[in-house]
């Protein structure tokens, strides 16, 4: 009996050993091998942003962090605790890692503090026996080393909130990032890339003893931009303090070469998160430092417009260039007086002198004559009143309405709006961005498209090819009519602009200046010869504006400024636009592209035996 006790238990310690074994043997090695290792999945390298010389303008650099592997541990609360005693955590810490632990899986780690110094780091090792399941771990988070140089142009990344983890589980992953404003968030798809892993050796405690495998995953793209942050900085610089915003464009294939809007802030403050305060003070801020002027600010074009609404009268036979019509100083239009800016008034003139002049009535009789739907195509076919596909995000429209749209809407449509529009006033509205698209297509004669990304991992875009966008539907001589007017406006006599007359020998710029009334002045005042704009609040005063393209001969850049309430385009924004004109041709950014360090070294020498770029004539 005890002989058949003893065979019973070895014969079924025998099965249970063959079927530990071997029968099971493949799945519990499987599971030994999981207890020996974990692995997780890590957030790929954001890709990088370079300007078209090879200045770095978005980039990485390294975080370390503490995270938590909640499937190490068997009282996540208790090691937060334990933690929150070595590294101290905030209110927002606490509240970010609750909302990860009711969202996240087991297997996605828990970041409970980010930026560590040394110290932290220090005191998570001499602790790490009381810490399981906590980890140090290097990621990168986002350096924008120009600051508010190009912020909004390239924008900034935040932390990826519930919504976005819901979308996609990469967004999960500690130290991701998604963009939140400019090319961040429009190319988040290009800049994001894939997620690589790492696979650790683990002790019977969860503790990590060593690294057995790491696959890195595949970094975002590189992207080349069309901005050149040197010339980016001297038109800062000459912006100086101004509300304004301004876009330099290169009019052969619609590169940006600048767009600045002031005032602007420091996109690496999102990385890390906004402070209450800063948000509050940015919120509070009449001067919007968060807005990006040159695609989202809207401003009626004033005088900048009429070169449209010549092109509109001439397209459509409406006036003929050497038509003329008579200026005394004022319109009337069913008992409404409309006035020119010269109370004095321009006498008979065609439209070459109305243009030089910027005669208000003899555009607003122009604008009788062709209507608002001819104004409308005129303005759309230059990019006024449409939305321009740059890659930005926020980009409007802008507006140059009609009759029958206003009517959609419950309004009536009278001949004063149609009057108002013949000077860019009223319910017209433009971007700085449409005015330097406007002002390129006018030098150009072509549907110049604007944009900002000019390579891709160093693969040069289609879109920066000069001269291949279509030519414009607009009769060659009936453009040269518009170009010799705006010519006129800077360089002949009695021309309105001419502050803005270049000072490189043998070059020439054409422009038209621009003051956008941001309210109704009355018409005894006006009348009483003693009005003058300079002497309202600053808030009252009119929009200074000024576009422009430059060589005149073979148009090379256009520039657009806009000056909130700078009173006169003629005397504020004229004078601003050309020296960034200037700056713009001495520099010639179009010819500038990324150089190796060598290459560097001998154009530097090179320039130094010469005299330098800037004594060059372009």
């Amino acid at each position: 009996m005890i002989m058949a006790v003893q065979a019973g238990i070895l014969g079924t310690l025998a099965y249970r050993l063959y079927d530990l074994q071997v029968i099971k043997g493949g799945e519990l090695k499987k599971l030994a091998q999981r207890n020996r290792t974990s692995k997780r999945l890590i957030a790929p390298s954001r890709g990088t942003m370079y300007d078209r010389c090879g200045v770095l303008v978005a980039g990485n650099f390294p975080n370390w962090r503490a995270l938590l592997m909640p499937e190490e541990t068997t009282d996540i609360a208790a090691v937060i605790e334990r933690f929150s005693a070595i590294v101290p955590l905030d209110d927002r810490d606490r509240a970010r890692i609750e909302r990860d632990r009711r969202h996240l899986r087991r297997y996605v780690p828990l970041t409970l503090k980010e930026f560590l110094s040394w110290d932290d780091m220090a005191r998570i090792g001499l602790n790490a026996p009381t810490l399981p399941g906590v980890l140090v771990d290097v990621g990168s988070t986002r350096d924008y080393p120009l600051k508010e140089l190009t912020a909004h142009i390239v924008g900034y990344v935040a932390p990826p909130n519930e919504a976005d983890a819901q979308k996609d589980s990469i967004f999960s992953l500690p130290g991701m990032r998604i963009g939140r404003a400019g090319l961040e968030q429009t190319q988040e798809d290009r800049l994001r890339g894939q997620p690589g892993s790492v696979e650790m050796e683990v002790n019977a405690l969860g503790r990590v003893i060593g690294e057995i495998e790491r696959v890195d995953g595949l970094p975002g793209n590189k992207l080349g931009l069309t901005i050149d942050t040197e010339l980016q900085s001297q038109v800062l610089s000459r912006v100086g303090d101004r509300i304004a915003s301004a876009v330099v464009m290169d009019c052969r294939n619609g590169e940006v070469m600048a767009m600045v809007s002031t005032p602007s802030f420091d996109p690496s403050l999102f990385d890390s998160g906004v402070s209450h305060a800063q948000w509050n003070a940015w919120m509070s801020d009449s001067r919007t430092p968060l807005v990006d002027k040159a695609v989202s600010g809207l401003y009626p074009p004033g005088s900048t417009f009429k070169p449209a609404v010549a092109m509109a009268a001439l397209t459509s036979k409406a006036v003929s260039p050497g038509e003329r019509f008579s200026c005394p100083g004022y319109y009337d239009l069913g008992g409404v007086r409309f006035h020119c800016w010269n109370r004095y008034g321009h006498g008979s003139i065609n439209m070459h002198q109305a243009l030089k002049y910027s005669c208000d009535v003899y555009f607003y009789q122009v604008a009788r004559r062709c209507g608002i739907e001819a104004i409308q195509k005129s303005g759309n076919l230059f990019g006024l009143g449409t939305k321009l596909d740059i890659e930005l995000p926020h980009t409007r429209a802008g507006s140059i309405p009609t009759p029958a749209e206003r009517r959609k809407h419950g309004f009536h449509w009278n001949g004063g709006d149609t009057v108002n529009a013949g000077i860019g006033q009223g319910l017209v509205q433009v971007t700085p961005l449409a005015l330097a698209t406007y002002a390129s297509r006018l030098a150009s004669g072509r549907m110049i498209s604007p944009h900002l990304i000019r390579s891709i991992n160093d693969q040069t875009l289609p879109q920066s090819t000069f001269n291949v966008a279509e030519e414009m539907p607009f009769a060659r001589s009936d453009l040269d009519v518009v170009r010799g007017g705006m010519f006129a406006v800077v360089n002949e006599p009695q021309g309105t602009a001419p502050a803005a007359r270049l000072s490189i020998p043998g070059v020439q710029m054409a422009g038209k200046t621009g003051s956008a009334q941001v309210r109704r002045v009355p018409r005894a005042l006006r009348e009483s010869g003693h009005f003058n704009s300079m002497n309202l609040p600053w808030e009252y005063r009119p929009h200074a504006l000024f576009i422009c393209y430059a060589p005149y001969d073979n148009p090379r850049y256009s520039v657009a400024v806009i000056v909130e309430h700078g009173n006169a385009g003629a005397t504020e924004a004229a004078p601003l636009a050309a020296r960034i004109m200037t700056d713009t041709l001495l520099r010639d950014p179009a010819s500038r592209t990324p150089l190796s360090r060598n290459t560097v070294a001998s154009a530097d020498m090179t320039m130094s035996q010469q005299g330098g770029m800037e004594d060059k004539i372009p």
